[in-house]
Formats: structure tokens, sequence, C-alpha cells
């Protein structure tokens, strides 16, 4: 049985069709690996010891990075939740899903359909592709991709082709101490005792003790950490308050510790079950850090952007350029730091290729990185796109095109484009009407802090990349889902 580990959490727009040779693909071995995606909430760029943080202690993270590849360059599909955990399941910008912001949860309808938002059925993800490949397939943890969660109403994580899944709508509740809300293939479970990082870990390993039989599986552990409501366990966080006198940030730092745990028992378990001879892992998170006090439950976001501008919510680096750590255990490969732009968009297609799986039938925005895993470089076909039009800085939209980042503002006939949460009938005009405006330019390989604009003084560069931007930005446009509330629907 062999493995493949993701642990995530990204976003971009990058094509799909381009794959990677077939040597490249006999290199990394000929049998179809196990995946497991280990996807964080929240985490921030400089929140593990091995991107830098000089207070938290990720000794299993770092022991996966120094055998493995640690990204400095990877990418989230979006800077919010919802919208990233949807690219990476689809590899499809998560505008052309129709999923712009965070899923809200209910029937209480909005003048702006939020309420009408889910993964709708007719999207394929990475576990139906891996499910029709012969893999088992679970979700432990967050969900996050429908409005109506565990309803018949809208399709859950089995329509999607999760066989087992153990999960909640968005956070756990009340906090990640003792949380109350879980689903187990459609049945709520109650409260339960202990840590959401480790309960999830506990259901991932019995799942894997009953599979049957030797098929390939496909595992998604969606930790709601360190997303608030944070609980830490009370040592971790006596041990953090050795090092700030504040209690809250204390048990961030704890919270965080807590996940690398989780991870180390997962890890382990591979290992002592022999299920590390071919074990591709991947860590990541789904956006960047929260900012502190950004809202009243925010008061532990004590989460860290490194040298990166921005925070989650924003088009800036550190609203969507995420930790992620690839490592395929018992296998050779590149090993070290790589500076190659890789993103989340781009595990579907890498999934599909080395689990002998087809591709969707509509169009992806992720392309194949199985060549990355040799040699630690990629070519991407196209560029990496983002239009979020509730970001909290005022350029909605950015592209990462090599080592070039151009951003843009939005402007209508009256003005600049006011924050949109959804894409809707009622304002489908106004959206597609306005127009690219105010650019900036950054040199990401000279300045990862995006602090000089060299909008003027690299004039050819802006030129070429605006008219990407316009031809990028336009194609998604027309391509991405409107909503309207249907006679009848909830």
């Amino acid at each position: 049985m062999r493995i493949l580990v993701f642990v995530l959490g990204i976003y971009s727009l990058i094509i799909t069709s381009c794959k990677s040779t077939p040597e490249a693909v006999q290199q990394l071995g000929k049998s179809k690996p196990n995946i497991v995606v280990l996807l964080c909430d929240d985490l921030g760029y400089g929140d593990l010891s091995s991107y830098g943080h000089p207070i938290i202690k990720t000794p299993n993270l770092d022991k996966l990075a120094e055998s493995g590849i640690k990204l400095t360059n990877f990418y989230s599909a979006a800077p919010v939740c919802s919208p990233s955990r949807i690219g990476l399941l689809t590899g499809r910008s998560p505008n052309r899903a129709g999923l712009y912001d965070f899923i809200v949860g209910g029937h209480k309808e909005r003048d702006d359909l939020k309420d009408l938002v889910h993964l709708q059925a007719e999207e394929e993800t990475i576990p139906q592709l891996l499910k029709s490949a012969g893999y088992n397939t679970c979700l432990v943890g967050k969900w996050h991709g429908s409005s109506l969660f565990n309803s018949d109403e809208q399709p859950q994580p089995d329509h999607f082709g999760f066989e087992h899944w153990f999960a909640t709508h968005n956070n756990a509740s009340p906090s990640h101490k003792d949380p109350k809300n879980f689903v187990r293939n459609g049945e709520q479970v109650g409260k339960l005792q202990g840590f959401s990082s480790q309960l999830i870990v506990d259901e991932a390993i019995q799942w894997l003790d009953k599979k049957e039989g030797e098929n390939p599986f496909f595992l998604e552990v969606a930790f709601h950490e360190p997303h608030e409501p944070i609980a830490s366990p009370e040592a971790l966080v006596e041990k953090y308050l050795e090092y700030t006198d504040t209690l809250e940030e204390a048990e961030y730092f704890a919270n965080v510790e807590n996940v690398d745990i989780a991870v180390g028992r997962l890890l382990t378990y591979l290992k002592n079950n022999g299920l590390d001879k071919n074990t591709l892992v991947v860590f990541t998170s789904d956006n960047g850090p929260e900012t502190l006090m950004r809202y009243s439950r925010a008061k532990r976001s004590y989460g860290s952007p490194g040298n990166l501008k921005g925070m989650k919510l924003w088009t800036n680096e550190a609203g969507f350029r995420v930790p992620c750590i690839i490592n395929w255990l018992g296998k050779e490969t590149y090993n070290g730091t790589s500076d190659a732009v890789v993103s989340a968009l781009d595990f579907l297609p890498t999934f599909s290729e080395l689990a002998g799986a087809g591709l969707p039938k509509k169009e992806l925005d992720g392309q194949s990185i199985t060549s990355f895993l040799s040699t630690g470089t990629v070519t991407r076909s196209k560029p990496l796109l983002w239009s979020f039009y509730n970001a909290l800085n005022q350029h909605v939209i950015a592209m990462r095109s090599g080592d070039w980042k151009i951003m843009a503002q939005l402007k209508s006939e009256d003005g600049y484009l006011p924050k949109i949460l959804n894409v809707h009938r009622g304002n489908e005009a106004l959206v597609k009407n306005a127009t690219l405006s105010d650019f900036v330019l950054y040199n990401l390989k000279q300045d990862v802090s995006e602090t000089h604009d060299l909008s003027t003084k690299k004039p050819e560069v802006l030129e070429r990349l605006k008219k990407e931007l316009q031809q990028e930005y336009t194609a998604l446009l027309n391509d991405s889902h409107i909503w309207e509330r249907q006679q009848g629907s909830q």
C-alpha cells in the first residue's frame, strides 16, 4: 500500500492540461500512491518554526520539511476559507464554481444570495476522480462547502466522492475543546471529549484500521486550527507563557503546536503500519493568518505573516502565500527548499496523473507538478490569478506571472466598485462592466514584502502584464458562476 500525503492550506489561476512527462512519472514509481492531504485553517506563512517563527515549536513538521520539500512560493486558491477549499478540491478557480467568499450557513434568505452558495453537484473533485481509479476516500475535519450542511437540499461530502466523512460545516463549536457539532456520514455525533485536531486524527486512524483490502486511499485531514474560537491544552499554554505575558498569544502558539503533535501521531501510525513505503506528504493552509481583533472573537489571532504584506482576506501576499511541505515517504524525490511557484490548484491534476485517473470535463486552472517532485522546479503554463471582490485592501484583483505580480482595482461608472460578497443576477452587470484600474507592480523575487511599486519604473513590463491580466481576468469573469434564486429554491 502506498501513501501520498499532502499537508496544506492556497490559490491561483493556472492551466490544467499541461502534464508531466512519462519519464517523470516512471522515475517516481509506477504504482498508485496513497494520498493524504493535511490542511490547516488560517495558518500564517510565518507560523511554523521551519518558516522562521521564533517561538512556536513544530518539530514534526520541521522534520517533514528537512527530509522533503519546503516550498517558499506556494499559494492557496483564495485568501479566505470556502473558496480556497473548493479550489483545492476541483483544481479550478473558485469563481468558476461561484465561490466568491466564505459560505454562510442556514436557510435565511439574503439579498446577496449567499444563502444559496454551495459546491454544485456537477463539479468534479479529487476524491471522485481517485475513487473512480480504485481509491478509498475519507474526509475528517472542516468541510465548509455548503450553506445547508448535512441536508438533502444540497450535495454533501459523500456526493463528491468521500466514502467516509466526519466533519463540521465550518468551525469546531463551541471551540476546539470538546466540540459538539461533528457529523459522521450524515449522523450527528454529539459532544466529544478532547481537542479537534486530535479527534480528527483519531477518526482518520480508526478509518485506516477498519479499511479492508489493499486499495490505495485518499485522506483529507482538514484541521480547524488555528482558526478562532481557539482552545488549547493547558500544559501547552503554560509552556508558552514562558515566552509571552499575554495569555491569548500563548493559547495561539499552543494551538499551532497541538496541530504539529496531531500530525506527528498520524505520521507515526503510518510508519508503524508499514504505510511509509510510498507516501507523499503535503502540508499547507487554506489562507493566511487572521488579523488580531478584526472581529470580537478574534482575540487570540496572533498568527504571523512572516515578512509578507497583508493578512487573511488580502490580495497581498500574506493573504494566500502559505506554508507548504511535500514529502513523499519511501521515494527519492527532490530534497530541499524550492522557490518554484506552485498552487493548491495543481493538486487535482497531479493526483489524477499519479493515480492513473482521468481529468474533469470542465476547464481546470491547475497543472500537474509531478515532475516538480523530482526536480524542485516548475515552468508554469499560465499565470496565477486571484479575483476576490471582498478584499480588505483596495486592489481586489491580483496576478502572478513569473517573478512579477500585478494588482488592480475595479472601477464602475460611479466610482470604485464596492465590496462584493457574492456575484448574482442583481449585481452581475455592475461587476462585469467594471474596468481594471490603478495598477501596481512588484518584483516578488526582489521584493517579497511588496514595498516598492515599480509601475512607473518598468513601463514595458507594466504594459505587458496589463494586457495579460486583462485577458486572464476577462476569461475568468466570463466563466464565473452567477447565482440566482429560482422559484421554490431555498
